[in-house]
C-alpha cells in the first residue's frame, strides 16, 4: 500500500487512479498484480514523456530544498559565530578594564614610574616602555579585529537569509509547472512509488502468502484470507519507534509536495529503529530513490488494522513475511550517507531522520492519503521532543 494514489501519466490531461481494494484473499492479491502490469502495459508509451518532465521538476525541487537546509545551516553557524565573537569581546572587554586599572593604581602609587626608573640602562628603558605599550596596542588590535568579525558576520546572516527566499521563489516556480503536469498539486506525492516498484512489491507479497497457503493448506487456496494467513500479534497500545528524538517535520502538504509522516531526528545513522506495534513485515523498498530503504508492517492494534511505515533506513534487519514485537530491531535510522547531498541515493533526505508514518488498513499496492494519520502519541508539530519508548504525547 504506498502512502499515495497511482497516477496514470498522458500527455493531457493528467489522469489520477483511485486506490485499489484492500485485497482480502490470495486471488485478489493476484488480481491486483495482474491490474497493476496491465496497467504498466498500457501506460507504457504515453508516460515517458510526462514522467520525465515530472522527475526532472522534481529534482530541482529536492535540490532546492538542499540549498535551503544548507542555507539555514549556515545562517545558524553564523549566529553561533557571531555569539562566540561577542563572548570574546565581552571577555577582552573586561581584560581591558582591569589594565586600565592596573595603570592607574601603578600612576596612584608611583609604581609606574617606579618600574620605568628601575631601568639600569638606556636600552632597557625603551624596551619597558614599549612592552606596555604593546600589550595595550594588542589588546585593542583584537579588539576591532573581533568588531570586523560581527559585522562579517551580520552581513553573512542578511545575505544567507536573502539567498534562502530566493530558493523559496524557486520552489514556487517549480510548484507551478508540476501543477501544470498534474493538474492537481495538492496528488502530488514525491514518496509515491513508480509502477515498477508497485510490481515487485505486490509480486514479493504474492509470493509470501503463496508459501503460506501451502503450508497451511498443502496448496495454493485463491480463496484463503489474507488475515488468516498472518498471524498479527496482540498490541494493548503503541509505542515510539525510537528511545529517544524530536520531531522535525510533520504530516501534510511542504514544499508544493505531500509528506506522509512524521520526520524524527535527534539520532546520528546506525540508531536502532524497533516496531511501534507487533505486527507481520508486509513489504519492503531496498534503495528507491525517495524514501531509500522503506519497510511496511501491517499491525492490529485495539481491533484496528493499521500499515505503520519506516523510510531512510540505513539498514533492514526483517523481511516480508516476518512476525515483529514491539522490541524486534526492525532497521536502524538513516538518511545522511544514504542522501544524494553526501553521494547517496536517496534524493528526499539531507540528514539523518526516521520518516514514521501509521495509515489506518492493511498494506496493498495504494493507499488514499485521507488514510494517513497522526501516529497515535505524537502530536502533528514540531519541536516535541521524547526520551522514552514509553513518552505518550497528552497522557
Amino acid at each position: 500500500m504506498i502512502l499515495a494514489t497511482i497516477f496514470t501519466y498522458t500527455i493531457s490531461p493528467v489522469t489520477v487512479i483511485a486506490a485499489n481494494k484492500e485485497p482480502e484473499t490470495l486471488g485478489e492479491l493476484k488480481n491486483e498484480l495482474a491490474a497493476l502490469k496491465k496497467q504498466k502495459s498500457d501506460n507504457e508509451a504515453s508516460q515517458k514523456n510526462t514522467e520525465s518532465q515530472i522527475r526532472s521538476k522534481q529534482n530541482a525541487i529536492n535540490q532546492a530544498e538542499a540549498d535551503i537546509s544548507k542555507a539555514g545551516e549556515e545562517i545558524e553557524e553564523a549566529e553561533q559565530s557571531i555569539e562566540d565573537s561577542n563572548n570574546q569581546i565581552a571577555l577582552l572587554t573586561e581584560d581591558v578594564k582591569q589594565i586600565l586599572e592596573f595603570y592607574q593604581q601603578m600612576k596612584s602609587k608611583n609604581a609606574y614610574l617606579e618600574y620605568i626608573s628601575g631601568a639600569s640602562t638606556m636600552t632597557d628603558l625603551v624596551m619597558r616602555i614599549a612592552a606596555i605599550e604593546q600589550i595595550t596596542e594588542q589588546v585593542q588590535n583584537k579588539l576591532e579585529n573581533l568588531k570586523d568579525l560581527i559585522k562579517q558576520n551580520e552581513q553573512l546572516k542578511v545575505d544567507l537569509a536573502k539567498k534562502q527566499e530566493e530558493l523559496t521563489s524557486k520552489i514556487s516556480s517549480y510548484q507551478a509547472r508540476i501543477k501544470e503536469l498534474y493538474g492537481d498539486l495538492e496528488s502530488y506525492d514525491k514518496f509515491a512509488l513508480d509502477i515498477d516498484t508497485q510490481i515487485k512489491v505486490v509480486q514479493t507479497q504474492v509470493d509470501n502468502y503463496r508459501k503460506k497457503s501451502i503450508e497451511k493448506y498443502g496448496k495454493e487456496v485463491d480463496t484463503a484470507k489474507l488475515s488468516e494467513l498472518d498471524a498479527n500479534p496482540y498490541n494493548a497500545g503503541w509505542l515510539k519507534p525510537l528511545n529517544k528524538g524530536k520531531i522535525t517535520s510533520t504530516i501534510g502538504t511542504r514544499w508544493g509536495s505531500y509528506h506522509n509522516a512524521l520526520d524524527i531526528g535527534g539520532n546520528p545513522e546506525g540508531t536502532a529503529v524497533y516496531a511501534a506495534a507487533a505486527g507481520t513485515v508486509a513489504g519492503f523498498v531496498s534503495h528507491y530513490k525517495c524514501g531509500g530503504n522503506m519497510l511496511y508492517i501491517n499491525v492490529v492494534v485495539g481491533g484496528q488494522k493499521y500499515t505503520t511505515y519506516y523510510y531512510h533506513l540505513l539498514k533492514v534487519n526483517v523481511k516480508v513475511g516476518d512476525v515483529v514485537t514491539q522490541n524486534t530491531v526492525i532497521g536502524t535510522v538513516g538518511g545522511y550517507s544514504t542522501s544524494t547531498a553526501h553521494g547517496g541515493y536517496d534524493t528526499c533526505t539531507t540528514g539523518a531522520h526516521l520518516h514514521f508514518g501509521v495509515a489506518k488498513g492493511f498494506f496493498t499496492s495504494t493507499l488514499i492519503r485521507n488514510n494517513v494519520i497522526t501516529p497515535p502519541g505524537f502530536p502533528n508539530s514540531t519541536g516535541y521532543k521524547f526520551s522514552s519508548r514509553t513518552d505518550y504525547y497528552g497522557k
